[in-house]
């Protein structure tokens, strides 16, 4: 079994498009594994494995280990439920330098996804933006958000999660 190519899968199934693989989501996100093994042509062993060794922990199986989920990332309509919690005072962005002068002016915007995805440290954001160049980090000031009534959340695996990010809060750490 390829990993990798699983996890890919897996990930386009559960954010994106569940319906690729003849399932529904339920309004949070959680699909039926026995379903999904069966869309996926997986045994329990194998899904298991992809979700135990993924280096960003992106599934989740449910209390019972009857459903499963994304933890984040969705461009489909869930609700994930994750309660509001205060963020560290300073969070991180990792992107590339081609979107540097439209997060500088507009800020960070969730696209496609529900929210926007937040490191707690330098190094998990630099990894995220090198995926797709030449990383830039970004210091975002959470507390300051905070003070101004942002609400954070963070997802099953540490991603801290809010609506946007105006630019103000932002600050360039290195490129």
């Amino acid at each position: 079994m390829d990993v990798v190519r699983v996890s890919k899968r897996l990930s386009f199934v559960l954010r994106h498009r569940p319906q690729s693989a003849g399932l529904t989501l339920d309004d949070a996100g959680w699909a039926d594994v026995d379903e999904l093994l069966s869309a996926l042509r997986l045994t329990r062993a194998e899904l298991e494995h992809v979700v135990a060794t993924n280096d960003k922990r992106r599934f989740a199986f449910d209390g019972t280990g009857t459903r499963i989920r994304a933890s984040q990332g969705h461009s489909v309509s869930v609700r994930l439920g994750y309660p509001t919690e205060r963020p560290p005072d300073e969070l991180f962005h990792g992107t590339v330098d081609r979107f540097l002068p439209a997060i500088l002016e507009e800020g960070l915007r969730p696209g496609r996804r529900h929210a926007v995805h937040l490191s707690p440290d330098v190094v998990t954001a630099r990894t995220v933006g090198g995926r797709r160049g030449r990383a830039v980090v970004l210091r975002v000031d959470a507390a300051a958000m905070v003070a101004e009534g942002a609400r954070f959340t963070r997802s099953a695996n540490g991603v801290w999660l809010v609506e946007a990010v105006p630019p103000s809060h932002l600050t360039v750490l290195a490129r």
